[in-house]
């Protein structure tokens, strides 16, 4: 039984470093990404990430996993609030419009790193095994999601779906209008995944 001061348990090792490389790619881009970086922000003794990954190219892959694992998490958490009620178009457009707003606001920094590491990967073959990995999960829990709303091909919908929500994603943090778009407006991004969700669900 837990007591009432009881903490949540510590990450594991390589829980943390990944979170932590992440943070420093978001922060500093890939050029701040070495072991020597990680081990000191993540106050580590030194040697400890190049123990757990032994080239960047580890470290990166690792970084991918750990990125669609908080993705995945922060929509299974928001599949929780449409339990009480059947899933329909609109319950699914209210959590992704939900979920679109925490990424473009305390999620940020993390989907930013996200685009920065899939670029490496374009540009180091090494890299793509683990992006295609982790793109399949995403895509995959994607799928679920539309045939339970009736897709008639929900891979083919999902990949779209994935294409929408990264392109939005991209405009709004990182495109020419960036700075100068209004704050994220959860009730304008639940109308718009509405209407992706219509577009691809059309016959």
């Amino acid at each position: 039984m837990s007591t009432p001061d009881a903490r949540p348990p510590a990450p594991d090792r390589r829980t943390l470093i990944a979170d932590t490389a992440i943070g420093l790619v978001a922060a500093g881009g890939l050029r701040s990404l070495t072991h020597r970086a990680v081990d000191g922000a993540a106050r580590l003794p030194a040697g400890s990430t190049s123990y757990y990954f032994r080239t960047r190219t580890a470290l990166i892959g690792a970084c991918y996993g750990r990125l669609v694992e908080l993705d995945l998490e922060d929509l299974e958490g928001r599949d929780g609030d449409a339990q009480a009620g059947p899933l329909d178009r609109d319950g699914v457009a209210r959590i992704l419009g939900a979920l679109l707003h925490r990424w473009l606001t305390e999620g940020r920094a993390r989907q930013l790193a996200r685009f920065e590491l899939s670029l490496e990967a374009a540009r180091n073959p090494e890299l793509e095994p683990e992006l295609h990995r982790a793109g399949l999960r995403a895509r995959a829990r994607a799928a679920g999601v539309l045939t339970a709303l009736g897709a008639a091909r929900p891979q083919e919908s999902a990949e779209l779906l994935a294409a929408w929500t990264d392109g939005l994603l991209y405009d709004r943090l990182a495109g020419s209008l960036a700075r100068s778009r209004p704050a994220p407006d959860p009730a304008e991004l639940t109308a718009t995944v509405r209407r992706m969700l219509d577009a691809v669900l059309a016959p």
